[in-house]
């Protein structure tokens, strides 16, 4: 690949929904050495970077053999916005194009991410690549239907096309996330994920769902 491409993996101490989640025992391992694992797989990537303010995950990360980066403890918190977090990790970043690889993704396959990065090298136009999933939900709000007419409900097939940014895959110049703040370029390129690979962990019945179909699915199975 010609363009310069570092994985920025952010982690920090602590977690406000579950306790301890980038670091605690995940089947057979954790989700920050899995994501760091499934990384290294990948042709193409110049640099793989953990972000962090934590101790442990700066431990892992050199036992895994990729770099640390610290982060200040003010980026770090959990008050802060996403627009400030993704500015900071871009302004830091040791690359010209940033692949944000979030390790609450973790049933992500190896295959998948090369297919992405492979695209994302040839994309002229777009200036960023951004994983979303299907929504084909009967949406509401404010007492009020978004996406269907009430009066005349469709089967769930012929809703409208809509996709939701799940995160798992964000590849973005560092220039346009600097001048954004945001994972997503001013002309986005969306890369379509299944239900499985799109899951991301949020709250512990997440965690507890995502772990299961690991343990059912294997390592092997994300390194294919």
């Amino acid at each position: 690949m010609s363009k310069n491409i570092a994985a920025m993996v952010p982690v920090r101490a602590g977690s406000v929904r579950i306790k301890d989640k980038n670091i605690r025992p995940f089947a057979d391992t954790n989700l920050l050495s899995l994501k760091l694992k499934l990384l290294q797989q990948l042709d193409g990537l110049a640099n793989i970077v953990v972000t962090t303010d934590c101790d442990i995950c700066a431990d892992i990360a050199k036992s895994s053999g990729v770099e640390i980066q610290w982060r200040d403890k003010f980026y770090a918190g959990s008050s802060i916005t996403n627009d400030l977090h993704w500015y900071n990790i871009a302004a830091n970043a040791p690359c010209d194009d940033i692949f944000l690889a979030q390790v609450t993704s973790p049933l992500l396959r190896v295959s998948t991410m090369q297919s992405a990065l492979d695209l994302f090298e040839t994309l002229d136009v777009s200036d960023s690549l951004n994983s979303v999933s299907s929504e084909k939900k009967f949406l509401w709000q404010d007492g009020k239907t978004l996406n269907y007419d009430e009066n005349e409900t469709p089967k769930s097939q012929d809703l409208p096309e809509i996709v939701s940014l799940n995160f798992a895959i964000n590849m973005i110049s560092k220039k346009v996330m600097m001048e954004r703040k945001n994972v997503v370029g001013y002309q986005p390129k969306f890369f379509n994920l299944d239900k499985i690979e799109a899951f991301d962990i949020d709250d512990e019945s997440d965690f507890e769902i995502a772990e299961s179909i690991y343990k059912q699915r294997g390592l092997e199975w994300l390194m294919g």
